[in-house]
């Protein structure tokens, strides 16, 4: 299993802070119960966030081009 990278890591520390706080501002809770269930909803959410962040290297290779694009001709019907 790959490293995540700082980019992963940063997402997903920053999707679980800002949810826990939005959605424990938005339910206005006091309980321990509802507070323990919005803080590991936030943190599958930052989990999820984190997982598709991709990661360098793993882009689909390009295809190639028509050949008269690739050598800068212009189209013969103007």
């Amino acid at each position: 299993m790959p490293r995540p990278t700082a980019a992963q890591f940063a997402y997903g520390s920053c999707t679980v802070i800002f949810s826990t706080l939005a959605m424990l501002l938005l339910s206005q809770t006091t309980s321990g119960h509802w507070i323990a269930v919005i803080a590991l909803a936030a943190l599958a959410l930052g989990l999820l966030v984190a997982w598709t962040v991709p990661a360098p290297g793993t882009r689909a290779p390009r295809t190639p081009a028509e050949p008269a694009a690739q050598e800068g001709r212009l189209p013969t019907a103007l």
